[in-house]
């Protein structure tokens, strides 16, 4: 708990005891060119839009990115390598990553793209840790070692960077994953990507599956220098919950998607995830967050829901009196940082945007009169009462070409 904002808010997100706050400055890893198109609602974006995901995603200061999974075919291949090449000149700072099956197959042209751009490509090797998946699969224990082994070894050798992506991690056995685990490390790999592949945990397990495997997989097997990565879906509706609570727990580089979207309900959304991270002390420059989340909008056929936060038309945006009057009030006395939290849990001015003051039928007097001067309009009781009583009578918040009509109507004419 704390007092910020000039002792106008009293924290309780950060601990009394500023020892024992989680550290929030952690990796980020976007996932829109891989998994973010596996959604089977989403328009494949062109190689320039891609190319252009990846410019913002440097400019956000996110850490690494998916390039896709060339072993799917020639033209995943094709556009993989052409993005690596891309990246190298116009996204320096971002790591880049190619997905495979623990197949030897699907790692050898991640192989062939490294070496054509002579740079690391980082290999995300995922395998089905659950016994669900398994079973589903038919594969014995013996079997799924041995492919984790042989394909690691084999990425080793060829000089590539090897995270294992274990799949349903939420719902795997703990001595599995640990068997699974120390396979990889054995073998070379330099990561454990724990995944909530099937958005199956709260926030609870989440931070008990990554505090598992730092203590008693890793850390207690002499593995403590291996990072942990969290990888999450949306399907209960929590993914940004757990992805937070991952991070407090150990997690040290975490997954997400622009606007969240993914297989089924989607993935963490990474654009709040950084949100979330910047109020929480991260320093990271956000100044292109509005582009990121509109050009991946354009890019795969999907619009922004008015109240998403942050970047939705109505993020921060009231046509309610209360509210309204205390934003209006704020505004009026000169204190624009007051006029942008007394409402608001997310300041707009941190993110380029402003509070914005609509009239409707929830509204009052103040929502008229902000209206009136903000258009540079006299606030002359008729007008407001005229203005008032039309909203209050309609079913939708007025348009500004409904209000200025309102404002200019002819009373006289009106009553005849």
């Amino acid at each position: 708990m704390a007092e910020s904002q000039a002792g106008m808010i009293h924290d309780w997100n950060t601990p009394a005891d500023r020892s024992s706050a989680p550290v929030w400055r952690v990796e980020l890893n976007d996932e829109t060119l891989r998994d973010g198109l596996q959604s089977p609602s989403v328009r494949q974006p062109t190689l320039a839009e891609r190319m252009r995901l990846l410019e913002l995603m440097d400019r956000l200061g996110v850490d690494a990115a998916s390039i896709g999974m060339p072993a799917t075919g020639a033209v995943a291949k094709r556009i993989a390598l052409e993005l690596a090449r891309f990246a190298g000149e116009a996204a320096p700072r971002l790591r880049l990553h190619c997905a495979a099956r623990t197949v030897v197959a699907d790692i050898r042209p991640i192989a062939d793209i490294s070496q054509a751009v002579g740079r690391p490509v980082e290999v995300m090797a995922f395998i089905g840790s659950s016994p669900l998946r398994m079973r589903a699969e038919g594969w014995s224990p013996s079997r799924v070692e041995r492919a984790v082994r042989q394909a690691v070894h084999f990425a080793v050798a060829e000089g590539l960077p090897v995270c294992l992506v274990t799949e349903d991690s939420t719902r795997a056995r703990p001595q599995w994953l640990r068997r699974l685990c120390h396979a990889a490390l054995e073998e070379g790999a330099t990561r454990i990507c724990l995944c909530d592949t099937v958005g199956h945990a709260i926030p609870y397990g989440a931070a008990a599956l990554v505090r598992h495997v730092r203590r008693e997989v890793l850390d207690a097997a002499g593995f403590a220098h291996v990072p942990i990565d969290w990888h999450g879906h949306d399907d209960r509706g929590l993914a940004l919950a757990n992805a937070l609570a991952a991070i407090e727990a150990g997690a040290s580089r975490v997954h997400g998607t622009a606007l969240g979207i993914g297989e089924r309900c989607g993935n963490v959304a990474m654009d709040q995830l950084l949100v979330n991270l910047r109020l929480l002390g991260d320093g990271r420059d956000l100044a292109a967050l509005g582009e990121y989340c509109a050009t991946a909008a354009a890019a795969c056929g999907r619009a922004i829901p008015p109240d998403y936060p942050v970047v939705g038309r109505d993020a921060f945006r009231t046509a309610t009196g209360v509210h309204a009057a205390a934003v209006a009030k704020a505004e009026l006395a000169g204190d624009t940082r007051l006029a942008d939290l007394v409402y608001s849990g997310v300041p707009a001015s941190d993110f380029g945007r402003g509070q914005q003051i609509g009239v409707g039928p929830a509204s009052g007097r103040w929502n008229v009169l902000s209206w009136l001067r903000r258009h540079g309009l006299p606030a002359d009781p008729p007008v407001v009462e005229r203005v008032l009583a039309a909203a209050r009578a309609s079913t939708h918040v007025l348009t500004d070409r409904e209000l200025a009509g309102l404002v200019t109507a002819d009373p006289a004419a009106q009553s005849r």
